[in-house]
């Protein structure tokens, strides 16, 4: 993901290219620059987030989340990568396996021109697990503002409640086609929250500053 931003104009698809990929090994170190050139260095950001369940006939049941939040400041280039993977393995109908792996990532960065690659992935697999429950889903959610966004107590607030409730829902027993509604209700919640602290930023654009990258991969169905 690039994001080469422009002063605000009435489009501002015109300021904004947004992909993915990965960044290439040298950006985790910036390119150093005289002292005399800027009274700031630039500088990159790097981070991963990773959450890896795996049941079988020893651990029926493992269920692990994550819920991360990254605040780059201003930032010349960044990269964030964000992935959840869930396996069973070798249970059975009559002794069925319950793997859930879910993963979400909040990364914000400031700055007029500043480069981002994003990588959200989940892969859930099924090995010889018939009748096995196994979900992984990654949610990725990247604000880019003008200015580097700090989220004050109430946002943090509200953040940390929907943090709660996700650990809650990936302890349940739900039913994996509910379990993935769920997730995306909360999903949803984050994204309100984002777009409340961006439109409270200067210059801050809600409808452009907010993106959501959602993966979800799951046994049974997909």
């Amino acid at each position: 993901m690039s994001i080469h931003r422009k002063p605000r104009t009435p489009s501002p698809l015109t300021r904004r290219a947004l992909g993915l990929g990965l960044f290439a090994a040298g950006v985790a170190g910036a390119a150093a620059v005289p002292a005399q050139a800027a009274t700031a260095a630039p500088h990159a950001a790097f981070a991963s987030d990773h959450v890896f369940s795996h049941a079988d006939r020893g651990h029926h049941t493992q269920t692990r989340d994550s819920f991360t939040i990254r605040q780059f400041g201003t930032v010349n280039a960044a990269t964030a990568r964000n992935q959840a993977n869930a396996v069973g393995a070798g249970c059975s109908a009559d002794d069925h396996c319950r793997s859930v792996a879910l993963s979400f990532q909040i990364v914000t960065i400031g700055g007029e021109h500043t480069h981002l690659n994003a990588v959200n992935l989940s892969d859930a697999a099924n090995k010889e697990c018939t009748g096995c429950q196994t979900l992984a889903g990654a949610y990725q959610f990247v604000v880019s503002t003008p200015t580097a966004l700090s989220f004050d107590s109430a946002t943090r607030g509200k953040l940390d409640d929907i943090h709660r409730r996700l650990d809650a829902l990936t302890r349940s027993t739900l039913p994996a086609a509910e379990l993935r509604s769920k997730v995306d209700g909360l999903a949803g919640e984050v994204t309100a929250v984002l777009h409340d602290a961006v439109a409270n930023a200067p210059k801050g654009d809600p409808e452009t500053d907010v993106t959501l990258h959602r993966h979800l991969d799951g046994w049974p169905g997909h």
